[in-house]
């Protein structure tokens, strides 16, 4: 069985990097007090934002060694692991953000947590931060400490909430710099998946595997299914999703307007398990329905 060191309060976390509780349900842990230790995975149960600074055996994923870049965020969700098992040594670096999902249960933030995808991204889609957005985010993470370090009254789960809120907003937006800034690598991916459509659809796949999922294609493109959804929707405007289902449409399209094949038997082809939800999506997005549509031309 994999040795996996899990962590199921942020106390625990705490003490495993000699890092004094201030709170039960949140914590910035400086990773530098903690003593140097051995490489193994680490699953949490809580929220965990990285703050690389220099090289963190931490952050290391999988069979991969990122070369992360001074300024780092990595995003964990609660029981996710990261790490790797080893025989070194190495010495943590860095700051971490940890906060248990019980800190923001019933708030705003609560409510909306499910939009910050980030946290479902794989490790090699990290946030790399420039020197400013760096100083913002470390802003941000002082002001929880204060926060933290303030006698706990009624105010303090409010004010560090809120807090917690702004430091995701503002990597909502460095995300969306990130993408542009890295436009030449996006483009890659498109024509990519443009092509892993193509090729889906002029082979008999659809009806072996049926219409291509997001995650399917994510996974082709070795992407994390919220990294490539987000992507694709700030990069042409439109969901993954309605991609494909542009893409079948423009298939059955082609399909319809030459041959004899039935409806029935071109939904099959498109990987359509029952034809009458071929034809529904069809009518949604043009109008007419694929019989309709056949007659016109």
């Amino acid at each position: 069985m994999e040795d996996i060191l899990y962590f199921s309060s942020v106390k625990e976390y705490n003490d495993f990097n000699n890092n004094e509780t201030l709170h039960p349900l949140v914590s910035v842990v400086h990773l530098d007090k903690a003593n140097p230790r051995k490489l193994r995975r680490l699953r949490y149960g809580f929220y965990t934002v990285f703050l690389k600074q220099i090289y963190c055996g931490d952050l290391r994923y999988g069979l991969n060694n990122y070369d992360y870049e001074e300024g780092t965020l990595i995003f964990l969700a609660p029981h996710q692991a990261i790490g790797e098992s080893g025989d070194s040594y190495y010495q943590p670096q860095g700051i971490a953000l940890v906060f248990h999902p019980d800190l923001i249960a019933g708030t705003s933030l609560g409510k909306t947590m499910t939009d910050y995808h980030f946290f479902s991204y794989a490790a090699n889609e990290a946030l790399h931060l420039s020197e400013q957005e760096r100083k913002i985010i470390r802003d941000c993470f002082g002001k929880i400490e204060y926060e933290l370090q303030h006698a706990i009254d009624k105010h303090s789960r409010k004010l560090i909430v809120s807090n917690i809120e702004l430091f995701l907003n503002y990597c909502t937006r460095f995300y969306d710099r990130q993408f542009i800034t890295r436009e030449h690598v996006n483009k890659g991916i498109l024509e990519r998946f443009e092509q892993l459509l193509n090729n889906y659809f002029s082979s008999d796949r659809p009806q072996v595997i049926g219409v291509p999922s997001v995650s399917w294609c994510a996974g082709e493109l070795n992407l994390s299914t919220n990294y490539f959804g987000d992507l694709i929707k700030k990069e042409i405007g439109v969901s993954a999703q309605e991609y494909i289902q542009a893409h079948v449409i423009n298939a059955a399209k082609a399909r319809i307007s030459v041959g004899d094949k039935s409806i029935s038997e071109i939904a099959y082809e498109l990987g359509f398990k029952y034809p009458q939800h071929f034809t529904r999506l069809f009518k949604q997005k043009e109008g007419v329905t694929p019989n309709e549509y056949k007659n016109l031309n």
